[in-house]
């Protein structure tokens, strides 16, 4: 059995308000789209006028209301998007 590294949860309330935990990084946003980095890896959220109401660096929470589409999560691995060096020494 693997064990967890990292700790992320996720809520959705009535496919209008979701509230995430363990988020290390967002890497773009828009009304239609955001795309962010859990400790478990990368998540894109799709939906229509999406706003990202409140966020806390320190403890990794993030609050998002709008119409919520969609919850795709990406690679389990990858935590964050690879510089330009660290994509030439992959």
């Amino acid at each position: 059995m693997n064990e967890v590294q990292g700790k992320h949860n996720l809520i959705l309330e009535n496919r209008s308000r979701l509230m995430l935990s363990g988020v290390t990084d967002v890497d773009c946003f828009n009304e239609e789209e955001i795309r962010l980095f859990t400790q478990l890896g990368e998540l894109t959220i799709r939906g229509r006028n999406l706003h990202i109401n409140e966020m806390s660096v320190e403890s990794g929470d993030i609050s998002v209301e709008g119409d919520v589409w969609s919850l795709c999560y990406g690679e389990k691995d990858r935590k964050k998007k690879l510089s330009m060096l660290g994509k030439l020494f992959k």
